[in-house]
């Protein structure tokens, strides 16, 4: 299978760099996968996993919204944060889900709306976390 080079950035750092043989991108209007030789693109990302395969391993990493390029230099995702799932804190991600629940209430007409997407988005992530297929 033919590789190409992939740069996952978020404000924090360079959360890899490296040849690979797919990426599967949470994106706003649907998932998708690049491989080599993808058509150029940009896309908005929501919160969701992104699974990086090369080689046969998968390794799945948490981002919460960004933006991906696909170009003929390869795949750029800036994301608003990266998370592998070792290094994530599933009771402070449990939290934080809690909390958004709270403040839906101090929301309303789009904003509310905009709340409650996003809020899905973070269940969603939890709820892959909790099947067995992650681990």
């Amino acid at each position: 299978m033919a590789t190409f080079h992939f740069d996952l950035v978020s404000p924090e750092k360079l959360a890899f760099s490296g040849e690979v043989d797919q990426v599967d991108i949470p994106g706003i209007e649907g998932d998708f996968g690049v491989l080599a030789g993808h058509a150029p693109v940009v896309a908005a990302i929501r919160p969701g996993i992104l699974t990086i395969t090369t080689a046969g391993r998968h390794e799945k990493i948490i981002v919460l919204g960004g933006l991906a390029e696909v170009s003929e230099k390869g795949l750029t995702v800036l994301a608003d944060v990266a998370t592998s799932l070792a290094e994530l804190d599933r009771a402070l991600f449990a939290e934080t889900i809690s909390e958004m629940e709270e403040n839906l209430k101090e929301h309303e007409g789009d904003e509310l709306d905009h709340a409650i997407a996003r809020l899905d988005h973070y269940k969603s992530i939890q709820q892959q976390l909790n099947t067995t297929a992650m681990h």
